[in-house]
This record gives C-alpha cells, structure tokens and sequence, in this order.
C-alpha cells in the first residue's frame, strides 16, 4: 500500500459561510447563501445551504466567516471540516454577536404620546 501525498490526492471541495450554530464539542453549522433564478417564473430567489462542520480546537464563534473543506465521514452528518476563519464576527465585551443578533437590537422608530389638544369653546 502506497501513502498519499498532498501532490496524488484530488482536489476537494472548498466552500466559504457564516457560522450560523455551534451544536457541542467540537461540531458547527455553516450556512452558505446563494440565489438562483426560479425555474418558471424568473425570479431571483434566496436560497442557503447548512453544512454540519468539524471544528478541531473550537475556535469559531456564530457569526465568523469561515472556509470549509470537504474531508471524509467524521460523523453521521459531518462530512466537512473548517480550514481557516476569514473574518471574526463583530464582538462586544467578549461575546460573539451574529448579524441576525445585530438586526433584531437596532431599535425600531418609536412615536412620542401625543400632546393633548386644547379643549376649544363653543
């Protein structure tokens, strides 16, 4: 049996997404956001992929931005593995905050109680 060197192996599969859960030791989920057009009527629509990932040192927070690689069955459903984190997600005082996280704290345009009108004479 021969060993396989990095020159012999087939290129694998690389994708990059946004760490949308960690799910225990070890194991992420990555969602990966495409669009497509709508086979009959045309439309441009969203459509997200989420891969269940190894995460060898636990070193991904939700909302980091993450290359993946294909590799071989870790798991029932983990068949990818993280390679590099592009970008950290935005933290505050050490707490990894998602961009989901960041829309819902934007605060909604609220209306000030209105002024009682003067009684008018009659």
């Amino acid at each position: 049996m021969s060993t396989a060197t990095s020159d012999q192996r087939t290129k694998r599969k690389t994708q990059i997404g946004f760490v949308s859960s960690r799910s225990g030791d070890k194991s992420i989920k990555v969602t990966i956001a495409y669009k497509t057009p709508h086979p009959l009527y045309h439309k441009v629509v969203n459509r997200q992929t989420v891969l269940h990932v190894h995460d060898e040192k636990n070193e991904t927070k939700v909302g980091d931005k993450v290359e993946v690689m294909e590799t071989r069955p870790i798991s029932r459903l983990k068949r990818w593995r993280v390679t590099r984190i592009i970008q950290k997600a935005v933290a505050a005082d050490g707490i990894a905050i998602s961009e989901t996280d960041v829309a819902a704290q934007v605060p909604t345009k609220t209306t000030a109680p209105k002024a009682a009108a003067p009684a008018s004479k009659a």
